[in-house]
């Protein structure tokens, strides 16, 4: 029986597993098919505190050799299930191999829709992006292109209109399905052009993007392009085990589910924006609720 499961190596899984293994929890964390989570596919980041810049890859190596040092048990599998089992849980791997525990942490994150056009893979972290408030510095002065017409799209093309030169926001429709308030704060903005009934066919560049064509054959020269078509949390396999929301989202209390002994942070709680820094004390903030449910806090 261990006291902590933790699904998910991202940096709030990871955060959650240095808060607990220094007040003498042996955390158990399961690390899935991307050990480091989403960091590990961002070239660079520039907004976690304590570096002034670093690659996602290096800075999740170091927690995660930071939790393992202070004792956290790293295994490299995925879950297929987890079952409630009187007042434990019951956890099964992809190996088929089950193991028991007193709390869950589910830190298991999300993931961006992908256009899957032509070029996007190709040019990831080299101008195609997830992230305005990541990667945009890099676009200073440069046109770039926003691809979605929801709150989150409209949020990002307002943000890199204050770095850009110009902002293309591409839409499949014909009107924006963001709030009215952040509709009319776009259009007051002289630097975004709202381009209506456009899907990008393929993302073009040399070393890095330099344009990208529609499928109307238009071709718009950008210095970078930002995805913002939604994401996916990963909680398929906890959907008859605790509340979501509509969007997939666990729903908590301060990182505490509806069932006893769940917890959960990061990015698949709806919950704050989707930035490391953020994770990493929903991460702090569900180790010490861990700790309170575990007599020891």
């Amino acid at each position: 029986m261990n006291d902590v499961v933790i699904i998910g190596s991202g940096i709030a899984g990871l955060t959650a597993a240095i808060y607990l293994a220094r007040s003498g929890i042996v955390p158990v964390v399961i690390c899935g098919d991307t050990p480091g989570g989403q960091l590990m596919q961002t070239d660079n980041v520039e907004n976690y505190p304590g570096f002034e810049t670093i690659s996602g890859a290096e800075l999740m190596m170091k927690t995660m050799n930071q939790a393992e040092k202070l004792g956290a048990k790293m295994i490299y599998e995925s879950v297929l299930s987890v079952l409630k089992n009187n007042d434990n849980f019951e956890i099964t791997l992809s190996s088929s191999e089950q193991m028991k525990s007193r709390v869950v942490l589910i830190a298991t994150g999300a993931s961006h829709k992908h256009l899957g056009c032509k070029g996007e893979t190709e040019f990831t972290n080299k101008g195609v992006s997830w992230c305005a408030t990541c990667d945009g510095a890099m676009s200073k002065g440069k046109p770039v292109a926003v691809i979605g017409g929801g709150n989150t799209a409209v949020m990002e093309a307002l943000f890199l209109s204050n770095i850009a030169s110009k902002v293309y926001l591409i839409h499949r429709r014909d009107t924006l399905r963001a709030d009215e308030i952040m509709q009319r704060r776009v259009f007051a903005k002289s630097n975004i052009e709202c381009v209506w009934n456009s899907n990008v066919e393929e993302i073009i560049g040399d070393t890095k993007v330099t344009a990208i064509r529609l499928n109307s054959g238009k071709t718009i020269d950008v210095a970078a392009v930002f995805v913002a078509i939604g994401v996916k949390p990963a909680t398929e396999f906890v959907k008859d085990l605790v509340a979501l929301d509509s969007g997939g989202y666990v729903i908590s209390d301060e990182t505490k589910t509806f069932v006893p002994g769940i917890f959960v942070a990061g990015d698949v709680e709806n919950c704050g924006t989707k930035q490391a820094v953020y994770a990493a004390g929903r991460g702090c903030l569900a180790a010490q609720q861990i700790e309170r449910h575990l007599g020891i806090r």
